[in-house]
């Protein structure tokens, strides 16, 4: 997937750290840390840590270990928020980079995917003979481009329909506020 961002900002793996450090503000983190959940190499984030510490974005609080936290005064945090979580909005590549995990029917985006950073789910799969570890490492390797752990459940498809026409708590808190359904074999037809 070719990030419009990475054109822009020069770089896959500063959008990655930006997207880290914008996700994560009150957090700190190691450039070793931040490589890890950013899926960069040390060097690379060593450098773009740099370069966004220079810039203002980062600062360095005094401690013995080098940690780099989000400035909180940037002139230009809430405009560079605002275009990064745009961007994680997007979520059409969502569908194409989970379907080898297995026979998906459902894939329902909220949170962080329609802006909403402080919701309790961010994606809803339903489907049948889902490889779990193969779920999780295409939701890690997400989770490495958005900068943030995403929240997300999985149904097989059976269960699904019956929490859906029980009205399950879940299901309901997706289905009832902002949410975006990108992948619908089960034609549900809350779109």
């Amino acid at each position: 997937m070719i990030d419009p961002l990475a054109k822009l900002f020069g770089s896959a793996a500063r959008v990655k750290l930006l997207r880290l450090f914008l996700f994560n503000p009150s957090q700190s983190f190691t450039a070793a840390e931040a490589a890890g959940r950013s899926r960069v190499s040390s060097a690379e984030a060593r450098r773009e840590l740099l370069g966004l510490r220079q810039a203002g974005l980062l600062r360095k609080p005094r401690t013995k270990v080098v940690r780099y936290t989000l400035n909180e005064k940037f002139q230009y945090l809430q405009a560079l928020k605002h275009l990064v979580l745009n961007t994680a909005q997007r979520g059409e590549s969502v569908p194409e980079r989970l379907r080898t995990a297995g026979s998906i029917k459902l894939i329902v985006l909220t949170g962080v995917f329609v802006g909403d950073i402080e919701a309790s789910l961010d994606m809803l799969i339903a489907g049948d003979r889902m490889k779990e570890g193969a779920l999780r490492e295409r939701v890690r390797s997400l989770e490495a481009e958005l900068g943030r752990e995403l929240r997300y459940v999985f149904f097989p498809t059976a269960d699904f329909l019956y929490r859906l026409n029980m009205s399950d708590k879940v299901v309901r808190d997706v289905m009832d506020y902002p949410h975006r359904i990108v992948y619908d074999r089960l034609d549900i037809g809350l779109k």
